[in-house]
């Protein structure tokens, strides 16, 4: 078994929307609207990062990064998500290294940081925290969670792109 993490091509497309859709459809907290998302940010030209884990050349995984813009003028912070990972495969390290991956490419891209909204018993072990400065408006503050890159955190209100705002 081949496993390989690689930029998404154009071929991938299809195969991103399947285990998009797939990997929420029984998720509670889920809208099913991340395939609209990651449908939206490819089509504003905003995936700054878009990264799929292959198994003997079929995508199984996918990881979106995107500009997050903060309100104190902090440039070169990304947000995280979103990230699918086909059911059979999911508990098995796949997003793990997906976002490792992802986030090891953003710094050598010159990224500053990294926010997702996600489970701090999950996303922690990869170094996200909660920072009181840092908010994301509508979302309960223990679930917005950031990585900095560098000893600068920054202060204020954060947004996601407005392809988070996709619904069809």
């Amino acid at each position: 078994m081949e496993v390989n993490v690689r930029k998404e091509t154009p071929q991938d497309i299809e195969a991103i929307t399947l285990v998009t859709m797939a990997a929420f459809e029984t998720l509670e907290i889920s809208n099913q609207t991340e395939h609209f998302i990651i449908k939206a940010l490819r089509a504003q030209n905003a995936l700054t990062l878009s990264l799929v884990v292959a198994v003997d050349g079929s995508v199984i995984g996918h990881i979106a990064f995107s500009p997050a813009n903060i309100s104190d003028g902090t440039t070169n912070w990304y947000g995280l998500g979103p990230i699918a990972v086909f059911p059979t495969y999911q508990k098995q390290g796949v997003g793990k290294r997906l976002i490792n991956k992802g986030l090891l490419l953003l710094k050598e891209m010159g990224g500053q940081g990294c926010v997702l909204v996600g489970d701090p018993g999950y996303y922690q072990q990869f170094g996200f925290k909660n920072y009181l400065e840092m908010t994301l408006e509508g979302i309960p503050q223990e679930f917005f969670m950031a990585l900095p890159f560098t000893e600068e955190k920054p202060q204020g209100k954060v947004k996601f792109h407005e392809g988070f705002l996709a619904n069809g």
